[in-house]
C-alpha cells in the first residue's frame, strides 16, 4: 500500500516587513470519506487521509451507535476512493437524534439545543476510579507537544492523543478536531484498549460535543492546553470527568473533579 501523504507543498507569495518572497509553503490535505452502515450511506465526512477505519468506528462510537468491537461484524476500506463499510452483528436503528445532535453543534439555539442537551442527559457517568499525578499529567502533555510534528510543519491541525500513567497510547493529528477525537476512539475499540485508566489530550478547545464523544468513550479525564466551553463542565460535572485547562509547561487549571488529580507524587 502506498504511504499516505498528510501534506504537500504549494507556491505561494509572502508580504513580510514591505518584502515580497515566493515559494513554497506546506499545506495540509483534505479527502472525503463517506461511510456505509449495513449497506447503507450513513455519513460523508471531511477529514485528514488515512486511519478510515479508526475514524469511522469512533465516529459511531461517539453517536452511541457502536459500543464495542463485539458490535462489528466486518468492515471494508477502499482508501483511494473514500470509502468504507462497517457491518454490525445486529440491526442498527438511526433515529433522528443523529441529525439533531450535529443541528445543535452548529446553531446551539432553540429546539435543536434542547435535543442535544436531552440526549446528553442520556449518557451514563464514566465509570473510572483513575487518580493521576499532576506532574505526570504534565509529562504526558509534554510528550504529546513534543511530537505535533506535522502542525509544526503547516499548522492546520489538531492533535488528539489517549495516554495513561505508562505514556502515550495512541496519537492522531486531522484537521478536523472531531476527527482526531474519533480516529483516537476508534483506536481503542479496534485494538480491546481499556479507556478507565486514560486520560484523552487535545491541542485546542474543550467543547461539550468532544466532552460527550469522551463520555461515550468511558475516557475519565480530559486534558488540553486550551479552554473549556461553560456546556463543557456543566456536562462534565454530572458525567464524573475530570477537565483541566491551559496545561501547558508547568501549569494546569482543574475544572471539574479535582479529587482525580494527585497534586503530589506518591511514594
Amino acid at each position: 500500500m502506498a504511504e499516505i501523504k498528510l501534506y504537500t507543498q504549494w507556491p505561494m507569495m509572502m508580504f513580510k516587513e514591505g518584502v515580497n518572497e515566493s515559494g513554497t509553503a506546506w499545506v495540509v490535505r483534505e479527502k472525503p470519506l463517506t461511510v456505509f452502515l449495513n449497506h447503507n450511506e450513513f455519513s460523508t465526512m471531511v477529514c485528514s487521509p488515512g486511519a478510515y477505519e479508526e475514524l469511522a468506528v469512533g465516529f459511531l462510537l461517539s453517536e452511541g451507535i457502536l459500543h464495542s468491537l463485539d458490535d462489528i461484524e466486518d468492515i471494508r476500506c477502499r482508501q483511494e476512493q473514500g470509502l468504507l463499510w462497517i457491518e454490525t452483528k445486529h440491526p442498527v436503528t438511526i433515529s433522528d437524534n443523529f441529525l439533531r445532535r450535529h443541528m445543535a453543534s452548529c446553531c446551539g439555539k432553540g429546539r435543536a439545543g434542547l435535543y442535544f442537551i436531552n440526549d446528553a442527559r442520556q449518557l451514563e457517568a464514566v465509570n473510572s476510579d483513575l487518580r493521576l499525578e499532576m506532574a505526570r499529567i504534565l509529562e504526558l502533555m509534554s510528550q504529546f507537544e513534543e511530537q505535533a510534528e506535522l502542525f509544526r510543519l503547516t499548522g492546520g491541525v489538531h492533535s488528539v492523543a489517549l495516554a495513561g500513567d505508562n505514556g502515550l497510547v495512541a496519537r492522531f493529528e486531522d484537521i478536523g478536531r472531531h476527527n482526531a477525537v474519533d480516529k483516537v476512539l476508534g483506536y481503542a475499540i479496534l485494538n480491546r484498549i481499556d479507556t478507565a485508566d486514560k486520560c484523552l489530550l487535545l491541542s485546542g478547545r474543550i467543547a461539550s460535543e468532544i466532552l460527550i464523544k469522551a463520555a461515550r468513550g468511558n475516557v475519565p479525564i480530559i486534558v488540553s492546553r486550551s479552554a473549556p466551553t461553560e456546556l463543557t463542565l456543566e456536562l462534565a460535572e454530572e458525567l464524573n470527568i475530570c477537565i483541566i485547562g491551559f496545561a501547558r509547561g508547568q501549569n494546569l487549571t482543574i475544572y471539574t473533579h479535582p479529587e482525580r488529580v494527585l497534586l503530589e507524587r506518591r511514594e
